[in-house]
């Protein structure tokens, strides 16, 4: 059966796979160098605030409103970044983002007041969101061909690169400029760039094709052709068919038309915003502590910058150990464990993080936080793909990431109006809110799959049993 082999292209390690398998593992490579760039920015920016706030002389509201043109800038180009995929692609987008983002990192130390750095940070924020939207639109297609649970390793590679960049940064704080220290952060991204670009843009070509034949390949023997799955009422999402003994030789039809993909029932729109909101309030602490941690250990603690970089740092590594034990973690607790707890240890890890009287205390507040919040984002977003396919991933990665790039600005205002300890505890508030909300989602996803169309993708109790990640496309 020539057709069954296009099929395990996508199940790597299984007999009779094709050349085209290698290709997969090579465009997932790629893809995780552009998250981990993404993060080894992003950390090498945050590490620089405090340097940069004394440079333009802003006080802590004024470093709020300027920080508030990331959120802005990104907010805005989130919201056309998905047209601009689906016409040029989302692997063309990430490559094309990567490169100017890599040049706009190097803007904020040429300002010298609190309007100019608002400014160029309208422009970094706006890249920031396409390449935030455009990674995750093609980290789906990449889960979706790969048919595994690999999300989360993506985002512990952001996370990653986001602890190396604050650990390098916390190593030149005190021996080179801003100026000096971004420039070789601009240089190093549009290596990268130029290096990964090309392998993610000739391996992805190869995936729309593999994609595109899977709807029309007959499964089995005395199976029927199957061409939508959405087509066949009372169908369960694990189809045996006589004769095959591996579930990757039977394709799981995943490809629908623009209009299947926006009929999605109205309770399953409503579960995809309530795991939007899990996202937005962990993805909160995310920018709250990446922004403005550093300035209170700083400021608030006396810490070297040195040490005060160190702290974001620990709070990344902690994120990407958490991150890399997320599969074991799901299989074990389960989804609606692994929110509930997640957020309850984030939340009572921040409170340490932003209380604690002494500089040590505050670095194990932050790592337990870390550790916290690390799984709660990728599974939220990976359940709302679950429910409502690519659009749900995009709704509510658009929320996660909106809390990331609104947290630092509210920050800034809470601590001119009370102090900045005081406005960190708001980041556990949220987190101890995402647990909340953690328990609802179980219960509405279920409502939700019931409401569902026979044969689409569903939340169910069994789902959250198992402990599965819930990628998209990974079953």
């Amino acid at each position: 059966m020539p057709n069954l082999n296009k099929v395990r292209t996508t199940a790597a390690g299984r007999p009779g796979e094709s050349p085209a398998t290698p290709s997969l593992s090579r465009l997932r490579t790629a893809l995780t160098l552009f998250f981990a760039l993404d993060g080894f920015l992003f950390a090498g920016w945050v590490v620089r605030i405090p340097a940069i706030k004394e440079q333009t002389s802003a006080s802590a509201g004024a470093l709020g409103l300027a920080l508030l043109g990331v959120s802005a800038g990104a907010v805005i180009t989130m919201t056309l970044t998905g047209r601009l995929c689906g016409r040029f692609g989302s692997f063309r987008v990430t490559v094309a983002c990567a490169a100017l983002l890599s040049l706009s990192i190097a803007l904020p130390p040429l300002t010298r007041s609190p309007l100019a750095l608002g400014l160029v940070l309208l422009v970094f924020g706006a890249l920031y969101g396409g390449i935030s939207v455009a990674m995750n639109s093609a980290a789906v297609d990449v889960v979706a061909a790969l048919r595994r649970p690999v999300m989360p390793s993506f985002h512990a590679a952001f996370s990653l690169g986001g602890m190396i960049g604050a650990g390098l940064g916390g190593l030149v704080a005190g021996g080179l400029s801003p100026l000096a220290h971004l420039s070789l952060l601009t240089l190093a991204g549009l290596l990268l760039t130029v290096a990964a670009g090309p392998t993610l843009l000739r391996e992805s070509k190869r995936l729309v094709p593999a994609v595109a034949e899977v709807p029309k390949v007959r499964e089995a023997p005395g199976a029927t052709e199957v061409r939508d799955r959405t087509e066949v009422p009372g169908v369960p999402d694990r189809t045996e068919v006589p004769g095959v003994r591996d579930r990757t030789q039977v394709p799981d039809v995943r490809a629908r038309t623009e209009t299947e993909r926006r009929a999605a029932p109205v309770g399953s729109r409503r579960v995809v915003a309530l795991f939007g909101m899990i996202a937005l309030c962990t993805a909160y602490g995310e920018g709250a502590i990446a922004d403005w941690g550093p300035l209170h250990l700083q400021e608030d603690l006396g810490a070297h910058p040195g040490a005060a970089a160190a702290g974001y740092s620990l709070f990344a590594l902690a994120m990407t150990i958490g991150r890399f034990s997320g599969t074991t973690l799901l299989e074990r607790l389960g989804q609606t464990r692994t929110l509930v707890l997640g957020g309850a240890t984030a939340a009572v890890g921040m409170l340490l993080g932003s209380l604690a009287p002494t500089l040590w205390l505050a670095l194990l507040g932050f790592a337990v936080t870390g550790l916290g919040l690390a799984n709660i984002f990728p599974v939220a977003i990976s359940r709302a793909g679950e429910l409502a396919g690519p659009g749900g991933v995009a709704a509510a990665s658009t929320l996660g990431y909106g809390g990331m790039l609104l947290g630092p600005p509210a920050i800034g205002f809470l601590a001119d109006w009370l102090s900045l300890p005081a406005a960190l505890t708001t980041v556990a508030v949220l987190a101890a809110g995402a647990s909340c909300l953690g328990l609802l989602a179980r219960t509405a996803g279920q409502t939700a799959g019931r409401s569902a169309a026979p044969g689409g993708r569903t939340g169910s109790s069994e789902q959250d049993r198992s402990g599965g990640t819930q990628d998209p496309g990974a079953r």
